[in-house]
């Protein structure tokens, strides 16, 4: 990943955003320190994501919605 300063970005915004557009990744410095990162965009498909997709991933415990013991909201409240 390149590094270029905030100077350089209002002076070649351009052409720094052609090669984003390309694909690289460029990140912006202001006094030495990165504050941002340009990064092509990611395209949305237009479609919709598949029902189920992490089907199976994980499971929800019988007890999810069961209250929760005195002694752990004692201790949320301080």
């Amino acid at each position: 990943m390149s590094t270029v300063s905030i100077q350089e970005l209002q002076l070649n915004s351009s052409a720094l955003l052609d090669r984003v557009e390309a694909g690289e990744r460029i990140a912006v410095s202001r006094s030495g320190r990165v504050v941002a990162e340009l990064r092509p965009l990611v395209e949305d498909n237009g479609k919709p994501r598949p029902f189920g997709l992490c089907a199976g991933a994980f499971i929800v415990p019988d007890d999810f919605d069961a209250p929760l013991p005195e002694d752990f909201l004692e201790g949320l409240v301080g």
